[in-house]
């Protein structure tokens, strides 16, 4: 057999068969790594310590393949029954099938090992819970629409719908709509939202229907949301990062009058956590490349005297800033992708004395940390907050000062 030949059956053959695995522990992603002949498994459904039954779904060759589970031989005292009635089949929960408590350990796993790699930082954090169940949390949910009208989530890893009688992630005021129950012709998605004041709003493909405008209130300040504007999924979820931003603030000694930024700053969660703290005549910018955001910020902190927005990219507006009073404070919030080199690199020329980085990716945040390292900054503080359960997604608060 040639060397090519041999090479072609490696790429082929695990594809669509049936291994015995040992599980041995989380990766990023809500997948576990397995290993069987001198390759690396990344394997769904399953729990560290579990040896299982899986089916490889994806095998390119090389030194890993993908596979789901078929059949626990050896369950985890951690596996519990999938709150979704159809097994875990709808997507959008992948660690559904493990104890919450469990749940939290593993993404401490993936933050810990991910400081570590891609950081150089050896630091175990908890990942702390802001509810008691995992469920009836989502503010913000998504259900896709099929030819037939039926509406659901996705099926994992595919373009299927799933038929549900409830939506156990949804808050009551999402769950009591009902949309999910009824058939929808000719429509491809539905986005639906409720705020902590009652208000809900939901979006037929573009056609807005409930409340048009949406209020939120936390601490004492209110923010109106145009449709289809971000905001926290996690009904808990603004209140717990605007006590975290505030409480890193403070300990920092944060300056009223210095060239405070707020950076992805959406609609201005974290400049009302600053106003709630230190009073209304702060100085801040709050700088977000949505244009509708911006808006609704600029409405949002009419009663600030020292207060703007630029609607911009990030690091576009970093470039055009020549330099930051030297006791400033930048809130970074980016997407799960993370700042990036050239935001970072922009920081750090600015230096501004304290930045807090609110981070919804461990990977990405970690990348970004070490730059931050380098350049000098030290952390001051980290926690981890379990703002998505029943996933692998959870939101991490890191200060950092110079």
């Amino acid at each position: 057999m040639s060397w090519c030949e041999t090479l072609v059956n490696v790429k082929t053959i695990w594809l669509g068969q049936e291994l015995e695995l040992n599980i041995e522990k989380v990766a990023h992603g809500g997948i576990f790594v397995a290993r069987h002949e001198g390759r690396v498994l990344f394997v769904s459904g399953a729990i560290p310590g579990e040896k299982v039954l899986a089916k490889v779904f994806e095998d390119k060759g090389g030194s890993f393949a993908r596979a789901e589970v078929v059949e626990v031989l050896e369950a985890s005292p951690d596996r519990v029954k999938h709150f979704w009635k159809n097994g875990e089949a709808a997507g959008g929960a992948e660690f559904g099938h493990i104890a919450l408590a469990r749940q939290r350990e593993l993404k401490a796993d993936v933050l810990e090992e991910g400081l570590q790699r891609f950081a150089g930082v050896s630091l175990r954090v908890p990942v702390q819970g802001i509810d008691e169940t995992g469920l009836h949390y989502r503010t913000r949910i998504q259900l896709q629409v099929d030819e037939a009208g039926d509406a659901g989530p996705y099926k994992e890893r595919t373009h299927e719908i799933v038929r549900v009688k409830n939506l156990p992630l949804a808050v009551d005021e999402i769950q009591e709509l009902g949309l999910h129950l009824k058939n929808w012709q000719q429509v491809k998605k539905i986005q639906i939202a409720a705020s902590n004041t009652g208000g809900v709003q939901y979006l037929i493909d573009k056609k807005l229907k409930g409340d048009p405008t949406l209020v939120e209130s936390v601490n004492g300040r209110t923010y109106r949301l145009s449709p289809g504007a971000f905001w926290q999924v996690h009904v808990n979820a603004p209140k717990v990062l605007s006590d975290e931003v505030m409480a890193v603030a403070k300990a920092a000694g944060f300056d009223k009058n210095a060239d405070n930024l707020d950076l992805y700053g959406g609609v201005g969660l974290f400049t009302g956590a600053l106003v709630s703290a230190f009073g209304t005549d702060i100085k801040i910018t709050l700088v977000e490349s949505s244009k509708v955001a911006t808006e609704d910020a600029k409405k949002n902190f009419a009663d600030l005297a020292k207060f703007k927005t630029v609607s911009t990219g990030v690091s576009s507006y970093l470039q055009r800033t020549e330099n930051l009073a030297p006791n400033s404070t930048v809130i970074i919030d980016p997407p799960r992708s993370g700042a990036g080199l050239e935001v970072i690199a922009e920081l750090v020329r600015l230096e501004p004395k304290h930045i807090i980085y609110v981070a919804c990716d461990p990977i990405a945040l970690a990348r970004d940390l070490k730059e931050l390292l380098k350049a000098g900054y030290e952390i001051k503080s980290l926690k981890a907050f379990d703002l998505f359960p029943q996933t692998h997604h959870f939101e991490t608060v890191v200060s950092l000062v110079r």
